[in-house]
């Protein structure tokens, strides 16, 4: 049974107030494959007047942007430390998220250490777990039929001439 915390940080409210007042967002397994849906999701952040901080030691830049090996290269004030890591890498970046003071440490889609979460919490960190931020950031400030989201598919509005 999860912890009412951690459900918490779900609610809209909070989500809304989170990507309202932090601006600079650090993508820890930011991608340079077009592809890739850390890539897709920073390239949208970026794209919607956030600061994305590339972290992969793989790569020298990323979508313009100077690529750091771990956070703690990262030389400006980080808000946001946004996972793209499998669950069992969370816990070192949680710690490195705590180290540099950031405010919030999310958890991507498919990405979900409790005991991490749990820890950033007791440093002060808000935390979000399993959840996108394009895919909030959409949600709430009205951006999902931004590349590709929206494919017309499906509708609440009746179709004015009929698919056959």
């Amino acid at each position: 049974m999860l912890d009412y915390s951690i459900r918490a940080m779900d609610d809209i409210n909070t989500l809304r107030r989170i990507l309202k007042e932090n601006h600079v967002i650090a993508v820890v397994g930011l991608s340079a494959e077009w592809h890739r849906p850390s890539y897709f999701a920073a390239k949208y952040m970026q794209e919607h007047g956030y600061r994305v901080i590339p972290v992969n030691p793989k790569y020298e830049s990323v979508l313009g942007e100077k690529c750091y090996k771990r956070l703690r290269d990262i030389p400006e004030k980080v808000d946001i430390v946004d996972v793209f890591r499998k669950t069992q890498d969370v816990m070192p970046i949680a710690e490195e998220a705590i180290a540099i003071g950031a405010k919030v440490l999310w958890q991507q889609l498919g990405v979900r250490n409790e005991e991490a979460a749990a820890k950033a919490r007791a440093a002060g960190l808000e935390t979000v777990l399993d959840r996108c931020v394009k895919i909030e950031h959409g949600r709430l400030f009205g951006g999902l039929n931004w590349v590709g989201v929206n494919t017309r598919v499906l509708s609440a509005k009746r179709p004015r001439w009929l698919a056959y």
